[in-house]
């Protein structure tokens, strides 16, 4: 990491919250909170991991879910559909299948940045922790992550109130076969190349390093711990009623769900 990078980050206060195993609207829900807190000056510089009670479709906010989602096969599966408040692409998300943190700064973390510039630092860090566990990975595009093995995640950003909100999926393994049923990308490209040709998109993790998703995640802690400091932290009761009134009153209801037809 640049020297100049690694100042700004040093000088920040950071804060831990540790994965919490929540629903998925749970988890967008306490984006939205934990990103205000910031912005609001409330809550100091925080990275989150997530975790989830169970599996899930994150949309993208701009996505249409008759676009991108067999709705009725996500139901016989048991999968939760969501919306996020950032934009980008659908993410599957079992729980035992992808790493995900969240990262909540003022806004005034950015300034000078261009937006592409921004992304790139944002996940700096992790790049340098995959490099530790001897995967060679580096910044594709505006928010890919990928890798010799192939694409590993993917990023996406908010900003609003006074506040960043960062967040990335880094893929830990994948399931061709629900992926197949449920997102409409997914039908046409294993349907139209087959698995060999997905495979070669995605780079799991999992196909490249001999470590359980655990182990990855608490690296990933480690490393940014070593780097830059950081205090363990938790939800708050505060931020925690308010997640849940968020979660249900917005991202649980069908108009936001389904907002684009």
């Amino acid at each position: 990491m640049p020297t100049d990078m690694l100042d700004r980050w040093r000088e920040q206060d950071w804060q831990l919250i540790p994965p919490t195993r929540l629903s998925a609207s749970e988890n967008l829900a306490l984006d939205e909170v934990l990103t205000g807190r910031v912005g609001r000056g409330e809550r100091k510089p925080t990275i989150r991991f997530w975790q989830w009670a169970g599996p899930a479709v994150i949309l993208g906010r701009f996505q249409s879910v008759q676009n991108e989602i067999d709705a009725d096969a996500a139901r016989r599966n048991g999968i939760e559909i969501v919306r996020r408040i950032t934009g980008g692409g659908t993410i599957l998300a079992q729980p035992d299948d992808v790493i995900m943190y969240s990262i909540y700064v003022p806004d005034s973390f950015v300034r000078g940045l261009s937006f592409a510039d921004s992304y790139r630092e944002f996940d700096h860090w992790v790049i340098d922790a995959l490099g530790e566990l001897g995967v060679n990975a580096w910044y594709e595009g505006l928010n890919d992550i990928t890798s010799e093995g192939g694409k590993i995640g993917g990023a996406a950003q908010a900003r609003r109130n006074g506040a960043v909100l960062h967040h990335a999926a880094v893929a830990y393994r994948m399931d061709h076969e629900l992926m197949g049923q449920v997102l409409r990308i997914g039908q046409e490209k294993l349907s139209d190349k087959g698995i060999r040709s997905a495979d070669r998109r995605v780079g799991p993790l999992r196909q490249q390093i001999d470590l359980e998703r655990e182990e990855i995640t608490q690296h990933f802690i480690d490393f940014f711990r070593r780097q830059f400091g950081l205090t363990d932290d938790t939800i708050t009761p505060d931020e925690q009623q308010e997640m849940q009134r968020l979660a249900t009153e917005k991202f649980q209801t069908r108009d936001w769900v389904y907002f684009l037809p």
